[in-house]
């Protein structure tokens, strides 16, 4: 994989990560609470974080790293270990193709947001976008001992998963020009997406019994 992997980390890390960030920040809501789940070193979230001073984020991560550029606590990849509605966005950079069932975690990050999840992933429509996906997965994290399921869907299957759990699409963008100019022929070609998904409201309590005793005032915070 030398020469492969040297131009990838040549061309692609140090651009991929400077235009992720960028297309994230224009969609996360003025003054969020988020949380990077599956942030690694959280380059991204700091690259976002110095482009919106407002933002205030934290991550976690199956393999938490001895050097982080953000606060990142371990998951076991599956459960998020916080509160329901305990962020304002929930960030799934390239994490869901990278599990078993991309649904299960989307499910958690549905249930912490309060307001919206933030997502980049791929979408595996058109000729030859599977065997494309997984050359770029391959060349990305084998090396580095990531899981590669190879877990892609099409959009129509995004569309039926964001459906079944009562999200909607606020924003999707995938025209995001994640590679030099020479390569978005082949890598590019609407495989990529960044999405801004809004959650259902928290459920509201049921009504106090005209017989209950009057509690403390609710928090505003």
């Amino acid at each position: 994989m030398g020469i492969v992997a040297t131009i990838h980390d040549g061309y692609v890390l140090s651009r991929r990560a400077t235009v992720l960030s960028t297309r994230l920040a224009d969609v996360i809501p003025q003054g969020a609470r988020v949380l990077d789940v599956g942030c690694g070193d959280g380059l991204v979230a700091k690259l976002i974080a110095d482009r919106r001073p407002d933002l205030s984020l934290q991550g976690i991560d199956v393999l938490v790293r001895p050097q982080t550029f953000i606060l990142v606590k371990p998951f076991d990849g599956t459960r998020i270990d916080e509160p329901d509605r305990s962020f304002d966005a929930v960030m799934l950079v390239d994490v869901l193709h990278h599990t078993d069932d991309p649904e299960v975690l989307l499910r958690e990050a549905a249930r912490v947001a309060r307001r919206c999840v933030v997502i980049k992933d791929h979408t595996r429509d058109g000729l030859l976008a599977g065997p494309t996906l997984r050359f770029m997965d391959w060349v990305g994290n084998a090396r580095h001992g990531v899981a590669l399921p190879y877990n892609y869907w099409p959009r129509h299957k995004w569309q039926s998963a964001i459906d079944r759990l009562d999200m909607t699409v606020e924003t999707w963008e995938s025209s995001i020009a994640l590679y030099p100019w020479w390569a978005r022929w082949l890598f590019e070609r609407r495989l990529h997406f960044v999405a801004r998904l809004g959650v259902a409201a928290a459920a509201a309590p049921p009504p106090p019994s005209a017989n209950a005793h009057p509690g403390p005032p609710p928090r505003s915070d």
